[in-house]
């Protein structure tokens, strides 16, 4: 592997950073975005029957909003209410919503960051190509003549050429290939909030009458 390294020369020092980086980042999001951490299934069902009588205390309310991002949206409706138990369905949807938010950032996090290494991979791997580009016309002499030409160079330029353009390309199909996983992921993760959401603010106003 580090021969192959050598033999693509310095350009392909960035792409070897942004391949390492990408990996983290995959990781990272697959660790992340686990449905037990994000949304366990049977969670809405056990908030609505804590609270089918009465608003859940404080002590339930803060387990709930350790155990998942879900928790942390639902939490926050129970919360809006032991704070101001007279508060409005409007204020109540925006406490909601402002926790929402603040999830789906999370959740989105270092997406743009993998969107950008699947983009920039291949113009780094162009970039090498040019490079090696370079060195194989400097490797003809200046009367262009082909006996005068150093064979070294020329071979030189040519993997340099060849390998980056491959690693750009190693690296950004699988790097596009789990950001569109991700997105669509997180895309319906927030679905799931967004509904969970909406069936808690209406048990909660009915829980209220």
């Amino acid at each position: 592997m580090f021969s192959i390294i050598q033999a693509a020369g310095w350009p392909i020092w960035p792409l070897v950073a942004c391949s390492i980086l990408a990996m983290a980042l995959i990781i990272e999001r697959f660790l992340s975005l686990k449905t037990a951490k994000v949304a366990p299934p049977n969670l809405l069902e056990e908030a609505l029957s804590v609270s089918r009588t009465s608003v859940p205390s404080v002590d339930v309310v803060s387990q709930l909003e350790q155990n998942s991002a879900l928790g942390e949206v639902l939490a926050s409706g129970f919360r809006a209410l032991n704070i101001n138990p007279r508060c409005s369905e409007a204020d109540l949807r925006a406490t909601m919503e402002g926790t929402g938010r603040v999830v789906a950032h999370r959740l989105e996090r270092y997406l743009n960051a993998l969107a950008t290494i699947a983009s920039a991979a291949p113009l780094m791997g162009l970039f090498g190509t040019v490079v090696g580009m370079i060195e194989i016309f400097g490797s003809q002499s200046p009367a262009g003549g082909a006996t005068g030409g150093n064979p070294a160079q020329l071979a030189h330029g040519i993997s340099v050429a060849l390998y980056n353009t491959a690693f750009g390309l190693i690296i950004a199909i699988p790097s596009l290939i789990f950001w569109r996983y991700f997105r669509a992921r997180v895309d319906g993760y927030l679905l799931t909030l967004e509904l969970a959401s909406e069936r808690l603010v209406r048990h909660l106003n009915a829980l209220r009458k």
